[in-house]
């Protein structure tokens, strides 16, 4: 037996096809509403403000929710795997802050990158070997790493910010090319990458067997532990570039940044279709609700709403990408026995009855 045919048996079996297609049509359907509810924002942010569409705005708009962007992408994955990662703001504080650090100790700036990014994937690495070598779940673990990494970030800095950075790295915070700026080129790039990966390789599948049954990957050779361990390094290393970025746009380091960061990047993923519960959601519908999270905000800040607002706009959204997709769910559910009965019917009706 090969190793695709293991994998099929751990997802249902090379005979359920039609569900694999039913889970597509269904995610199809959701980034559907999404794009619906996208255009309707950007309609709605031009009522508001005849500033919105221009393309100023539209620079400002990527740039701004790019960060978010590039944690919500390794959630994306390890959500699917039934596992989460609540760290990710915090590694990308601990990016930035070992970034002043080392700069202020006279570290040339190509070492210092691919240090912060060696820190970042370590960070995740250990979140990783908690989570697969002890059997812990992952939402206490990265409670508890969160906490731990931010407290790192501020034994490097304390509350000073680092800001004398050489004016030549900026574009890697606000470059653009076009209107489109730099950073949000390359998490376009990361993202095309990643939905490859998930949606057409046979790494992608193990990721949905793990989500959809753990224990019934494992038994068909999956090796669902070193695969987690790689999500969560990936996890780590994204969120310190995403540190880097976040430096270099404000030019600014500090222990601090990015706090706050991992429910927007859970909302995001949550939103944009990915199940709760593991073994469903697409790239795609992630980055829509990307778009969907940065355009309200951004239509928000122009007609002057405060911090406090988008913060409640945000924890409502959150809610709302866990229930509504859970209702969706359970309105199918509803008409399926329904169609069950009457498709069973005939079949009942074509059985020989035994004569008595």
């Amino acid at each position: 037996m090969n190793s695709s045919t293991r994998l099929q048996l751990a997802q249902g079996g090379p005979s359920d096809a039609g569900k694999q297609g039913r889970r597509l049509a269904r995610a199809v359907g959701w980034e559907l509403i999404l794009g619906i509810l996208l255009l309707a924002a950007i309609v709605a942010g031009q009522i508001l403000s005849p500033d919105f569409l221009t393309t100023a705005n539209w620079t400002n708009l990527l740039a701004n929710f790019v960060e978010i962007a590039l944690l919500a992408l390794p959630l994306t994955l390890i959500v699917i795997t039934k596992e989460i990662d609540l760290s990710v703001a915090s590694i990308l504080g601990l990016s930035s802050s070992l970034l002043g650090f080392l700069w202020q100790a006279r570290w040339p700036m190509p070492l210092v990158l691919p240090t912060c990014l060696a820190a970042g994937a370590l960070a995740g690495l250990l979140n990783g070997f908690l989570i697969v070598q002890f059997r812990l779940p992952s939402l206490a673990v990265t409670i508890g790493t969160l906490t731990l990494f931010r407290g790192f970030s501020f034994v490097l800095l304390g509350d000073r910010a680092i800001a004398d950075f050489p004016p030549e790295y900026s574009n890697l915070g606000f470059g653009t090319i076009g209107f489109l700026p730099i950073p949000f080129i390359f998490f376009l790039i990361l993202a095309i990458v990643t939905a490859i990966v998930v949606h057409a390789t046979p790494f992608g599948r193990t990721l949905f067997a793990i989500g959809g049954n753990q224990t019934a990957a494992q038994f068909s050779g999956v090796r669902t532990q070193r695969t987690k361990l790689i999500l969560f390094a990936v996890s780590g290393i994204v969120s310190a570039l995403a540190g880097i970025v976040f430096t270099f746009r404000f030019m600014s380091s500090r222990a601090d940044n990015g706090t706050g960061f991992e429910l927007s990047a859970l909302a995001a993923v949550f939103l944009g279709g990915v199940s709760v519960v593991g073994g469903k959601g697409t790239v795609f519908g992630t980055f829509l609700s990307l778009l969907l999270i940065a355009v309200i905000n951004n239509a928000l800040t122009l007609v002057d709403v405060s911090n406090e607002i988008l913060t409640i706009v945000t924890g409502s959204l959150l809610i709302s990408s866990i229930v509504l997709p859970n209702l969706l769910s359970q309105v199918r559910e509803r008409f399926r026995p329904r169609h069950s009965a009457e498709t069973s019917a005939p079949v009942a009706q074509s059985v020989p009855q035994n004569p008595s």
